[in-house]
């Protein structure tokens, strides 16, 4: 029995939405994805080790459905969410108080960030559309660009990877519905929500950062 007879029970479907059958997997997904969100919008640590499992899930279910820029995409969250692990934990001289305070993108930051999103958005498309059978080359590219960009932010603790975020989730859930991945469609939509959470809870401790004494740190911060 190889690895591919052990997983294929996760594709198998658990019930159907709007006439399209959902499988375990987009479950799993669905659930570890939304408690994901969640644990980073309160600067919970364990965050990273439930988007691994995410990201693991995720790998099946968009392989599954053609979206390949994405598949791809997880393995390169799993690399950044042990960097974002021991950022939090040890990020440098930021993290010096006990752990990594939330900062704002600096405009040099910015004058790497966006030329190089473009760049991955252009030859991810270009590839996609030559070497594959994807049928949404460009929107596939493009939201990968973007979350990755929102991830390294989220890496940093950087205020505006939850903008980041809310711009990549506003094409994600047209383009899930598109590809019959309905589930995931709504999980997006609430990731959203979500992110308008993380964006003012982030945002409330930048700024009693600057304005007076820093918070007490959230539960669970540096466990």
């Amino acid at each position: 029995m190889d690895v591919a007879d052990l997983l294929a029970p996760l594709q198998q479907p658990l019930f159907t939405l709007l006439d399209t059958p959902v499988s375990w997997v987009e479950v799993l997904g669905l659930g570890s994805g939304a408690l994901c969100v969640w644990l980073v919008a309160r600067q919970h640590i364990a965050n990273w080790p439930i988007g691994i499992a995410n990201n693991l899930f995720f790998i099946l279910l968009f392989a599954g459905a053609g979206l390949y820029a994405d598949a791809g995409l997880q393995v390169v969250y799993i690399a950044l969410a042990l960097y974002g692990w021991w950022a939090w934990l040890r990020g440098g001289p930021e993290a010096a108080a006990g752990r990594l305070p939330v900062s704002r993108t600096d405009a040099r930051t910015w004058w790497v960030l966006a030329p190089t999103t473009l760049a991955v958005t252009a030859l991810l498309t270009l590839w996609l559309a030559r070497s594959t059978d994807s049928t949404v080359p460009f929107w596939d590219a493009l939201t990968t660009a973007l979350s990755l960009a929102a991830t390294y932010g989220q890496c940093r603790k950087k205020l505006e990877s939850w903008y980041l975020w809310i711009a990549a989730d506003v094409v994600y859930v047209p383009l899930y519905a598109y590809k019959g991945l309905h589930l995931t469609a709504l999980l997006y939509a609430g990731f959203m929500i979500l992110c308008v959470v993380g964006l003012r809870s982030w945002r409330a401790e930048w700024t009693a950062a600057r304005t007076g004494p820093a918070p007490a740190a959230p539960l669970g911060a540096a466990a």
